[in-house]
């Protein structure tokens, strides 16, 4: 909140549920609210999500339709989901996974290496998160291919669309990485199917959402040896149960949907600009399309 007071010194800014007047409140800034918290709201201009993923509010029928929805596109983010996808495929590139359980077992023994450039990278999503990760991968000197519902040209990035696309760049890709957003399409994506026609050897990084993945067919995969590791960082449920499979899987790598955060240090700004622009009647930047979910 500090932040926001800071590139914000003329708005007025109230936390709900203590706000005095309803009717008053022009934009709402909003994470996860609870079905209905906006009904109030009659005259919004603008609803700001904190997230860059939407599909939570989409979900919820309560949300006011007439007013636009936009995401957030935030650098601190942004640099996060990279770091964080660079440091699964590192770890799998240098198989950093099984010395871990080599220490475990308190064994010697060197691996073979390979090169970054022996290795292909699979991007599910060439958004904002997806072409930020595509060039640090390729600045490291791994090869990229990126999926997406429509065709893309990204500079070093071969790119697929479509059902015909999807299958050539599972085919292709060494380490396979979720950064799609939720639809009813990209539902259960992460499933046999897809993991049959990723080399073997391959792992999965799913930064996107819990309901990408198919969590048995993961599960069938590991266990046949056909994919060597899986870095988790969503759930379909969360937090995850305590007595779900994947806390003690060997296969599995988790952490607790922290891939990347809002940083309000540089959040702030970029929600100011919107709100800035619905005080000068300007459109704000980064609305969703309620159509396509995104």
């Amino acid at each position: 909140m500090p932040a926001l007071r800071a590139v914000l010194p003329g708005e007025r800014i109230h936390v709900w549920p203590d706000i005095p007047d309803p009717a008053a409140i022009d934009v709402a800034l909003v994470a996860q609210p609870p079905a209905g918290a906006l009904r109030p709201f009659a005259n919004l201009r603008l609803i700001q999500s904190l997230w860059m993923g939407v599909d939570g509010l989409l979900a919820d029928a309560t949300l006011p339709r007439g007013v636009p929805l936009a995401r957030l596109v935030d650098p601190g983010m942004l640099a996060a989901m990279s770091e964080t996808v660079l440091a699964c495929v590192l770890d799998w590139h240098r198989k950093h996974y099984r010395y871990r359980a080599q220490q475990r077992e308190r064994r010697w023994r060197p691996l073979r290496q390979a090169l970054a450039s022996d290795r292909t990278v699979g991007l599910l999503g060439l958004g904002e998160l997806g072409r930020d990760a595509a060039a640090k991968l390729a600045a490291l000197g791994f090869g990229v291919c990126g999926w997406s519902r429509r065709p893309k040209a990204l500079a070093g990035v071969e790119c697929f669309a479509g059902e015909d696309g999807l299958r050539a760049l599972l085919a292709r890709s060494g380490a396979l990485v979720c950064l799609l957003p939720l639809t009813e399409q990209t539902r259960g994506i992460l499933n046999t199917e897809a993991f049959a026609r990723l080399p073997e050897g391959a792992c999965l990084i799913n930064v996107g959402r819990g309901a990408h993945l198919v969590e048995r067919d993961l599960i069938a995969a590991l266990d046949s040896g056909h994919l060597a590791h899986a870095y988790l960082d969503v759930f379909a449920t969360e937090p995850l149960p305590a007595d779900h499979p994947f806390w003690a899987h060997p296969g599995i790598t988790l952490t607790p949907h922290v891939a990347a955060l809002t940083e309000p240090r540089t959040a702030a700004a970029v929600v100011a600009e919107n709100v800035q622009r619905v005080r000068r009647g300007q459109t704000a930047r980064d609305l969703v399309d309620l159509a396509s979910g995104y």
